[in-house]
């Protein structure tokens, strides 16, 4: 077909961003919607309906913003957070609410507090049969392991009637296609696939074993390469598409924001900084650096895998401080406006008229614990070296600062375990729109910091990228070349 257009899904924690893409990786059309999180005590969950909703009205906004005739839109893919977990029937719908990266209900701990688990949920000899096989041990809560692992004890009546325990992005797949699959880069989190091959196609019986799950909840592991099938009616005529656009496999939004900022290849790292922050490079082989949080996942492209380096909570830090202390809902309410859509555009006007360094007073970012390079899920962040003459202007500048101070913690780390010094940074992600922050991450990194064109839309771009090259349209050299 000629002028092909690849609809790309993007499902992050605040919701869906969907990009209309041409095989040159320009997004012609654009949308985002809002999903609400659901926090109450320990719980951290999202309603999978409302996300399906919200994913149907992004995608037709940007079909309808692109000028694109449907027909001319030959594919879907659907990249997104990862760590999550929704239970499923065989048809795909929704039981009970989406357990998101950020809920530790299914730590280990809380399992042993709850009737019926084992006495013993994971002895020395399986966690160190998930360090070989895998890369990854269950040694923390908000992994996708330990949310089916909390349905199971916790909720029985949820996880008796499962069909499937779904990441986002293979829910959304099953909502398009009607079939339940996952593929080697989408079940990482499930802990139950052996990752010293490339491209496994089954399950490893001795981590199924060891993780407590049934295997018949598993959905199909297919080929990363895979073509899922075609849209449903009822998917093609929610989304406003044909009955015949293909449907191809999804992957996690680190490793579409890999493919898009194309750090598959070269001497350079990805920088995402959304909700979390995340470095993204590649390397050859598998490998965990345990003191560090570092590890290695496989990656939908082929022969390499790609290293995985979550730092925590970045964006997420910068939405408390402007909810909490400069447009809080509270007390201060009749003193203070509302919050204005421009409030990000503000934020940057005043943290740029604070000097660098913010008078001295730095910003910890780990609100919602660390992760690499040094775990804890205890962790807690706050503004240290506060003054009598500490402005607001001051606290603002000192949040991205921070964020940019713990990605240089990160770098030596991760430039370890890839064996290379980075040349530069490709900063993506919503931060990425701030020029401020990006001028920061440089200063602070002491190498150059590539703000990318449309970094709001790089996870977008990447995975359409992917699902041109498995059609056969481009191939990995174009997509480095874009």
């Amino acid at each position: 077909m000629s002028n092909p257009h690849v609809v790309a899904i993007d499902l992050g924690t605040s919701g869906p961003k969907v990009a209309v893409v041409t095989p040159q990786g320009q997004p012609v059309g654009t949308a985002r919607t809002h999903v609400d999180t659901i926090r109450s005590g320990d719980a951290v969950e999202q309603d999978p309906q409302q996300i399906w909703a919200a994913v149907v009205d992004a995608t037709r906004q940007a079909v309808a913003a692109s000028g694109v005739n449907p027909e001319q839109i030959v594919a879907v893919i659907c990249t997104s957070q990862y760590s999550s977990i929704v239970p499923v029937d065989a048809n795909g719908n929704a039981l009970a609410d989406m357990i998101l990266w950020q809920d530790h209900r299914g730590a280990t701990a809380n399992l042993k507090q709850l009737p019926g688990t084992p006495r013993i949920v994971d002895s020395p000899i399986h966690l160190a049969q998930w360090l070989r096989l895998h890369g990854l041990p269950p040694i923390a809560g908000g992994i996708s392991l330990t949310h089916m692992r909390y349905l199971k004890y916790a909720r029985p009546d949820v996880y008796d009637r499962t069909a499937y325990l779904l990441e986002p992005m293979d829910f959304l797949t099953m909502r398009l296609t009607g079939r339940a699959t996952a593929n080697q880069a989408t079940a990482f989190m499930s802990l139950m696939v052996d990752n010293r091959t490339l491209d496994a196609t089954d399950y490893s019986d001795d981590l199924v074993e060891a993780s407590l799950i049934d295997r018949a909840k598993l959905p199909e592991l297919v080929a990363m390469n895979d073509i899922v099938g075609t849209l449903t009616p009822a998917a093609a005529e929610q989304l406003g598409l044909g009955t015949d656009t293909k449907v191809v496999t999804g992957l996690n939004d680190t490793q579409a924001g890999g493919i898009g900022c194309g750090a598959f290849t070269g001497d350079h790292a990805g920088v995402s900084v959304g909700s979390t922050c995340v470095m993204i490079t590649h390397v050859d082989r598998k490998h965990t650096d345990v003191r560090h949080a570092i590890l290695s996942m496989p990656s939908t492209v082929p022969g390499t895998y790609f290293v995985m380096a979550e730092n925590g909570m970045a964006g997420a830090a910068l939405d408390r401080f402007l909810d909490n202390v400069v447009y809080p809902d509270d007390a201060f309410h009749d003193a203070i406006s509302d919050a204005p859509d421009d409030r990000f555009d503000r934020l940057e006007a005043a943290a740029a008229a604070a000097p660098a360094g913010s008078n001295k007073l730095l910003f910890l970012p780990w609100v919602g614990g660390a992760i690499a390079p040094s775990a804890n899920d205890h962790m807690r962040g706050g503004f240290l070296n506060m003054s009598a003459t500490t402005t607001r202007s001051d606290m603002a500048r000192a949040v991205l600062e921070g964020v940019a101070l713990n990605l240089r913690w990160l770098r030596g780390p991760v430039e370890k375990f890839a064996k290379r010094r980075f040349d530069h940074f490709a900063f993506y992600g919503g931060a990425a729109q701030s020029a401020l922050w990006c001028q920061i991450m440089a200063d602070v990194m002491g190498t150059p910091v590539h703000q990318l064109e449309h970094g709001n839309h790089t996870v977008s771009i990447g995975a359409a990228l992917l699902a041109f090259e498995r059609l056969g349209v481009i191939d990995f050299d174009d997509i480095a070349a874009a």
